[in-house]
């Protein structure tokens, strides 16, 4: 008889893998840290090969689990692809979905074909804006998926981005630095005037705008200093001033509306897959 390996449990190795340990899993398969753990030793008897090895206080990949991650990958994605080609009217829309415009950027294009792709006759409806103001339009319903930042230690993280500072370095230098900003709420631009001030450093206002294009111009054109992700701001070179303060992480998170339907849990996937996959930041 052939070995078969559910699916359910190849889904919670590659959870496991991505979120880098189990009780982190526990908050992307939906199930519990020992139910994970006795999945994980079901797949290790079929194979009759451990996966796992502890490397310190994390797990790591044995050279068989480096192996079976690759096959789990490619059989999850035809699993998926099967299900949504047989199944494809219950994804009709629409799916609101909003991020904010460092993951539009990326994001949009790739993301969306690929759902386009998968399920032609969903309806599509994207928000790009603030964090703040997206989790105001899940809360009110108006959206059924979100794509944002929240403080580096938040439970819902897909994965966690450093910040720096970016701009001309001779900026830096300045006495009182300037800065460019957007228009609040903005969680960069309170980590940057809170940093500078715990440090004792003068600042002033040099630019302030409402969307990400006018910062990043205004940035390019050594107007002042921000701070951000390279997420955003792939294509400048973060400013390596040591008299420069420290900047917090953030964490990348994926929120969903209570109401959300099955079009948009299969976005969700999709979108989580995307974020988790994007070059380190």
């Amino acid at each position: 008889m052939p070995v078969n390996l559910p699916t359910n449990m190849l889904r919670s190795f590659a959870a496991i893998v991505d979120a880098g340990s189990m009780l982190s899993a526990t908050e992307r398969v939906f199930v519990t840290q020992s139910a994970l753990s006795l999945q994980i030793k079901r797949i290790e008897e079929l194979i009759q090969q451990p996966l796992f090895h502890r490397d310190g206080r994390r797990l790591a990949l044995t050279p068989a689990g480096e192996m079976l991650l690759g096959y789990t990958r490619r059989i999850l994605a035809i699993h998926d692809e099967a299900v949504a080609a047989v199944s494809a009217g219950a994804f009709a829309g629409p799916v609101r979905i909003g991020m904010v415009q460092d993951f539009a950027d990326l994001l949009l294009g790739g993301l969306l074909a690929r759902f386009g792709e998968l399920h032609p006759e969903a309806q599509i409806f994207a928000r790009v804006a603030g964090t703040a103001e997206l989790q105001q339009m899940l809360e009110r319903g108006q959206l059924d998926l979100v794509i944002g930042y929240a403080a580096a230690d938040d439970a819902r993280a897909l994965r966690v981005a450093p910040t720096h500072w970016y701009g001309a370095e001779a900026l830096a230098a300045r006495d009182e630095l300037p800065l460019v900003v957007l228009e609040k709420p903005c969680r960069f631009r309170e980590a940057a005037i809170a940093a500078l001030d715990a440090a004792g450093r003068r600042w002033r206002i040099a630019v302030e705008t409402p969307n990400l294009s006018t910062l990043k111009a205004a940035v390019v054109a050594g107007l002042g200093l921000t701070s951000r992700t390279g997420l955003f701001l792939r294509d400048v070179v973060p400013v390596r001033d040591r008299d420069l303060p420290a900047l917090p992480d953030v964490s990348c998170i994926l929120l969903r509306g209570e109401a959300a339907g099955t079009a948009a849990d299969r976005l969700a996937h999709l979108a989580a897959e995307e974020v988790r996959a994007l070059p380190d930041l």
